[in-house]
């Protein structure tokens, strides 16, 4: 039983999925700098452009909020509150504009009960309990399924495959909700004139590339749970023979 170690598996599996996750995340971190470091020409900042956004779809009870970090963004439902990063509140960029709207997107999906968004709020905190409890309960089933006068016990095991695939749905509603605001960001970075042509441009492609990174956690949570599952399955037959 190779549950923590490296097998077939985790080779055919998992691996090309972190492998294309990695290049992923270096590819948005790379694009999110290099259009970091040009002003656009509107000079239109961050909070100015989330609060365009905000205000043009009657959310001007949304507060802006300012975080540490980079690419640490994000929109808070419970609180109703946008969260812009220090690389992208007072900053002048195609990237930092392109963020901040796609951020912005995110509150206005809430406001307007945009399903996968909601999907996706209310199963956060079950898929949190789940990702916490499925290894141990995988795990303890495994061993327990390896002794005989325990050897039913496999479906408890399967339970934790079951919670495991809570992580999986979550990153299957994610994708929709991160894909649909950036077009809503898009559509209102356009429709509002707030980026020139050439900017645009860049804007675009920062959100293109943060769009793949959430390809690329779908794919591992996919893999993760197939492997498993498959683990799991596998070890139910052979106590079975």
């Amino acid at each position: 039983m190779y549950f923590y170690g490296i097998d077939w598996t985790y080779i055919v599996l998992v691996l090309p999925a972190m492998i294309f996750a990695l290049i992923c995340s270096a590819k948005v971190k790379s694009t999110f700098q290099k259009y970091s470091a040009v002003q656009n020409l509107s000079g239109l900042t961050g909070f100015q452009a989330a609060r365009t956004v905000l205000d043009a779809n009657g959310l001007q009870y949304v507060q802006i909020q300012r975080v540490a970090g980079e690419l640490t963004d994000h929109y808070d439902p419970s609180q109703q509150v946008l969260r812009l990063s220090d690389s992208v509140y007072s900053m002048a960029t195609p990237a930092a504009v392109g963020v901040a709207a796609h951020e912005a997107g995110h509150a206005v999906q809430h406001a307007q009960n945009y399903a996968p968004f909601a999907v996706r709020s209310a199963i956060v905190k079950a898929t949190n309990v789940g990702s916490r409890l499925s290894m141990p309960l995988i795990l303890i089933g495994l061993v327990l399924s390896g002794i005989s006068r325990f050897e039913g016990m496999i479906w408890v095991a399967y339970v934790g495959v079951a919670l495991y695939s809570l992580c999986f749905i979550f990153q299957l509603v994610t994708l929709p909700t991160e894909f649909n605001a950036s077009r809503r960001a898009l559509n209102a970075i356009e429709s509002g004139h707030l980026l020139w042509d050439k900017d645009l441009k860049g804007a675009k492609k920062v959100l293109r590339a943060a769009a793949m990174t959430y390809v690329a956690a779908l794919a591992v949570s996919a893999a993760q749970f197939l492997r498993l599952l498959l683990i799991v399955m596998g070890s139910d037959r052979r106590n079975r023979d």
